[in-house]
C-alpha cells in the first residue's frame, strides 16, 4: 500500500468536501441587501395628495428601521400612475421599488400599448391595505340621494361633471360604472392626483367626485360635501351611517381602494423577501394601526404570493367591466 499516495487522496477529498460545504453555504446565506444602499420607493401620484401616498410616508421610518437603511420617497405622477409604474419597472439600480393601486389593475384593460409588461416587467411584493369609496358631491347641487342624483342627471345630460384622480384610476373607474349601470351621462375631468381634484369639487368647480372615504370624510362632516353613498356592498366602518350604493338599489356595485408594493423583475428574491418581511412588521406596529384604523385604512399584508394572486383576480375583474361599460380614456 502506498501511505503517500493514501494520504494524498485523503487530503484532497477533505479539500473536495470543505469546498463543496462552503459553496453550499455560501449559496443558502442570505445577502446583506441593501447593503446600506438607499432604498426607494416611486409613489405614481402627487406627494400628499393620495391614500397611497399617505400610507407609504406613514410606514416608511418603520421599513427603513427593519432594513437597516435609509428610505426615501420619489413622487412620479401622471398618466393614470403609468409614468411612476414604469419607472419603477424599468429601475436598474438594485434599491428600487414602487407602490401601486387599483389603476395598476385596471390599465390593463384600459391602455393601450403600456410601456411596461406587468407579468414581465415586474414583481408582487405586498398588498399593504385597503379603503372604502365615497360618491361625493358640492353642496349647492340640488341632491341629497343617489335617486335624486341619478334623476337631475337624466334631466341635465352632459351638464354634470365628475373629477377622478386620474385616468384610469379608482375614482374614474367608478364613475364610469355608475354611468353604465345608472344610464346617465356625466363629463369626466380627470387631474394629476386626488389633491388638485378634491379641491376642485371643494370650490364646486367639479359636481361630483368618488373618492377615499378617509380623506372625503371630514368634509363631508363639516358640510362642506354632501355624501351620496359608500362602496363597499355593506356599510364603511369608518362611516357606516352613509348607506352604502348597493342599498340604493345596485346591489353589484362594489368598488375598493387598494395599496399595494411592486418591485422591477431584476430585484432578487431575498430583497423582496426582506421588504415584505419588513412592511408585514410595520403593519403591525400599535402606532400605525391606530392611525390607519382612525383613518379608515383597513390594513391587510401577507405574502408575495398572495399579491400575485390578488393581482390577476383585479385584472380579470377590471377586464370584465371596462368592456361592459365601455369605459375609455379621455
Amino acid at each position: 500500500m502506498n501511505v503517500k499516495n493514501t494520504t494524498f487522496s485523503l487530503t484532497s477529498l477533505f479539500i473536495l468536501v470543505c469546498t463543496f460545504n462552503f459553496g453550499l453555504s455560501y449559496a443558502q446565506t442570505p445577502s446583506n441587501w441593501p447593503n446600506g444602499q438607499t432604498v426607494r420607493i416611486i409613489v405614481p401620484f402627487p406627494g400628499g395628495a393620495s391614500t397611497l401616498d399617505s400610507v407609504v410616508r406613514t410606514i416608511t421610518p418603520d421599513i427603513g428601521k427593519f432594513l437597516g437603511s435609509a428610505v426615501i420617497i420619489d413622487n412620479k405622477p401622471g398618466a393614470g400612475t403609468v409614468i411612476g409604474v414604469d419607472a419603477t419597472a424599468k429601475a436598474t439600480d438594485g434599491h428600487t421599488i414602487g407602490g401601486v393601486a387599483n389603476s395598476f389593475t385596471v390599465n390593463q384593460s384600459l391602455v393601450k400599448n403600456l410601456p411596461y409588461n406587468l407579468n414581465k416587467d415586474l414583481q408582487p411584493v405586498i398588498l399593504m391595505a385597503k379603503t372604502a369609496n365615497v360618491l361625493a358631491v358640492r353642496p349647492g347641487l340640488p341632491v341629497n340621494n343617489l335617486k335624486e342624483l341619478i334623476a337631475y342627471a337624466k334631466k341635465n345630460p352632459g351638464k354634470l361633471s365628475y373629477g377622478s384622480f386620474g385616468n384610469g384610476t379608482t375614482a374614474h373607474f367608478a364613475g364610469e360604472m355608475l354611468k353604465s349601470q345608472a344610464g346617465i351621462y356625466v363629463v369626466h375631468i380627470p387631474y394629476r392626483g386626488q389633491g388638485p381634484a378634491l379641491t376642485d369639487l371643494l370650490a364646486g368647480n367639479i359636481d361630483m367626485m368618488f373618492g377615499n372615504l378617509p380623506d372625503f370624510l371630514p368634509h363631508i362632516k363639516s358640510g362642506k360635501l354632501k355624501a351620496i353613498g359608500t362602496t363597499y356592498l355593506t356599510p364603511a366602518p369608518l362611516a357606516p351611517e352613509i348607506p352604502t350604493i348597493a342599498e340604493q338599489g345596485f346591489p353589484k356595485f362594489e368598488t375598493d381602494s387598494w395599496y399595494g408594493i411592486v418591485a422591477p423583475a431584476s430585484l432578487s428574491k431575498d430583497a423582496v423577501d426582506k421588504v415584505n418581511n419588513a412592511i408585514n412588521r410595520a403593519l403591525q406596529d400599535p402606532a400605525i394601526k391606530k392611525s390607519f384604523s382612525e383613518r379608515g385604512i383597513e390594513i391587510i399584508g401577507g405574502t408575495p404570493a398572495k399579491f400575485g394572486e390578488h393581482i390577476q383576480s383585479e385584472i380579470a375583474k377590471y377586464a370584465q367591466i371596462v368592456k361592459a361599460s365601455s369605459m375609455t380614456i379621455d
